[in-house]
């Protein structure tokens, strides 16, 4: 499926990092099951519908010379991609710095948020090199990243998603092959370090691959504007893309593949942990201070389930569930507040009505109603708890008493 070349104003098309998921949402998933580049990351978007003259046009807008584009299909394995190439008329490049990169796009034509995206992506870079050179972003040469092809790279793929209309972004786990590259710097390491330091928080793996799989650039593009690393969320699917990398692959083809498409419908969903720990040492007492531990560490829910351990003892099942980035922390808090030696760690996605709250008056105060809807239809009506509470004991009649109230208000106002 085609999709629209025309560039969407920056107020409607951007959905930022963090904010969940809605329904009809865009959503892009970036599929790194190859690692990922620039030019891969351009070449996939092509693939996915992204009108290749539209973004040329664009691209013209830096004023940069020195370079032509070729766009062209080529196979990796037994499957077929699309590959973006930066071809330098003049091999030496100016060792940049990082206001020199935000001189050019500064100066440039393109999109507002387009450049706001791109700038971000390279004072994600200078962080990461300044961090692994023991020097700072602003004294950091950028080197490769800092040429023209990288900022080529970059400020395309923001230019793409753009006129893709994407509003949130994702991705899987990120391979990054093993071994040793040469580079500006020397011999390095694969992943090379700043490609390590990029991807701190993000999970990555091993496909076997000889080979560098994820560069800097690929790996400041993904970290920098993808919300959440893991299963692909629940999507229609509309387009799908294949970018080519350089390489070929030995082991496994050398594309990074995107999904396009929108949120399934009537529902929000995104993707949350679940941790879980059995517990047959600690009592009753011990185990209510841990969940309010682990709500204190940012815990969606806690909750309990009463099970039987080996030797016939009985224990406790402690369930939380958190959002990607608060692992770390109630991690942290279940193994100082409980007994446990190990959790388990599953990755799920939650699927929920989408909320907001209306407030009423009761004879007895204002209480809020949290309202869940599918889609356009109201599934459900409840009255705020804490606010339930407050009213009831500060009028010193039951807790039953304000809830049906609040609620009879409600559906009078319907």
């Amino acid at each position: 499926m085609a999709v629209a070349g025309n560039l969407k104003s920056s107020e409607t098309f951007w959905v930022r990092s963090g904010l969940e998921r809605t329904p009809e949402m865009r959503l892009g998933y970036f599929d790194a099951f190859s690692g990922a580049s620039g030019d891969m990351v351009i070449g996939a978007l092509i693939d996915a519908g992204l009108d290749a003259e539209l973004l040329k046009a664009e691209l013209a807008k830096l004023n940069l010379t020195g370079y032509r584009i070729d766009v062209s299909r080529d196979t990796r394995g037994s499957l077929i991609g699309t590959r973006f190439s930066v071809v330098l008329e003049n091999k030496e490049q100016s060792r940049r710095k990082l206001a020199d990169v935000k001189k050019i796009i500064d100066a440039s034509r393109i999109d507002d948020l387009a450049k706001e995206k791109a700038l971000a992506i390279f004072a994600r870079l200078a962080e990461a090199e300044a961090a692994v050179h023991g020097t700072t972003p602003e004294e950091v040469h950028f080197h490769e990243v800092g040429a023209i092809d990288s900022i080529v790279d970059i400020v395309g793929t923001t230019i793409g998603i753009t006129a893709l209309g994407i509003e949130r972004l994702e991705s899987s786990p990120v391979a990054v092959g093993q071994g040793m590259i040469s580079a500006a710097h020397g011999q390095l390491p694969v992943p090379a370090p700043a490609v390590v330091e990029l991807l701190k928080g993000v999970p990555i793996r091993s496909s076997g691959e000889q080979a560098e799989l994820t560069t800097p650039t690929g790996a400041a593009i993904l970290v920098t504007l993808c919300s959440h690393f893991g299963p692909p969320p629940a999507t229609v699917i509309e387009s799908v893309g294949y970018g080519a990398g350089a390489r070929k692959g030995r082991k496994v083809p050398n594309l990074l593949r995107i999904i396009l498409g929108r949120s399934a419908e009537g529902a929000e969903a995104d993707i949350a942990y679940l941790l879980e720990a059995n517990i047959d040492d600690m009592t009753p007492e011990a185990i209510g201070a841990a969940a309010n531990a682990l709500f204190d560490a940012g815990a969606y829910d806690v909750f309990t389930t009463a099970v039987m351990m080996k030797k016939g003892r009985p224990g406790f099942l402690i369930s939380c569930l958190l959002a990607p980035e608060d692992v770390t922390k109630v991690e942290d808090a279940f193994f100082r507040h409980t007994s446990t030696f190990g959790l388990r760690r599953t990755v799920v996605e939650r699927c929920k009505l989408s909320r907001h709250f209306e407030t009423v008056q009761t004879r007895y105060g204002e209480v809020r109603i949290k309202i869940g809807c599918r889609g356009e239809n109201i599934i459900r009506a409840v009255p705020e708890y804490d606010d339930v509470l407050k009213a009831s004991r500060c009028a010193n009649v039951s807790f039953d008493t304000v809830y049906q109230e609040s609620l009879q208000r409600y559906y009078k106002t319907k």
